[in-house]
């Protein structure tokens, strides 16, 4: 018998992104709520800053005008990972398609790129975010890291994480391409520094 000292077996619970949606359907978890479920555990998002906010926009509208027709730039909305996860990267670049992604969220196959923008949650994003963006195959990554002044272009994903990573200064960031858009004019994100 066991003693009444002893803890009894506890574990944790994981979230499907099922349960996730049923956690808002249900008004526990509101439209206005910052979350993000990441393999299987909620987890609040840092608020948005004026600093960060700009930074999306500009990079939302450059990268609009570089995809053109040939790719939709979702900012802020989530992406479906497997069943435990539903990250909400600050952009995201989709290959096309007639809906919109309006049926269901786009999963790994139908994101061409992620970006992620940090001036406080770099740690986090190189940590968390960019090896699950890795271990489900997104081909391609960027951390703009605000606050050391880097842009981070992630590419090569794999079990263990991006093989290729290339860090340049964003004073010096004038001519990037995503690899998704070879033909697409350079994007500057200097103005970022």
């Amino acid at each position: 018998m066991a003693s009444v000292h002893e803890a009894p077996s506890v574990r944790r619970h994981r979230w499907t992104v099922a349960d996730y949606h049923r956690l808002a359907e249900a008004g526990i978890l509101g439209e206005d709520d910052r979350v993000e479920l990441i393999e299987g555990e909620l987890y609040e998002m840092a608020p948005i800053g004026s600093r960060h906010a700009g930074a999306v926009s500009y990079l939302n509208r450059i990268l609009q005008q570089a995809a053109g027709n040939r790719g939709i730039v979702s900012p802020q909305n989530p992406i479906r990972l497997g069943e435990r996860s539903e990250p909400q990267p600050d952009l995201a670049l989709l290959r096309p398609r007639a809906d919109w992604y309006r049926k269901d969220h786009p999963g790994p196959d139908d994101v061409l790129l992620v970006v992620e923008v940090a001036d406080a949650t770099a740690a986090w994003d190189r940590e968390v975010k960019l090896p699950l963006y890795a271990r489900h195959g997104i081909p391609e990554a960027w951390l703009v890291d605000l606050e050391a002044g880097r842009l981070e272009i992630h590419r090569e994903p794999g079990p263990e994480g991006y093989r290729r990573i290339q860090r340049l200064p964003l004073a010096e960031a004038r001519a990037v391409r995503p690899a998704a858009l070879p033909e697409a004019p350079a994007l500057d994100l200097s103005s970022l520094a």
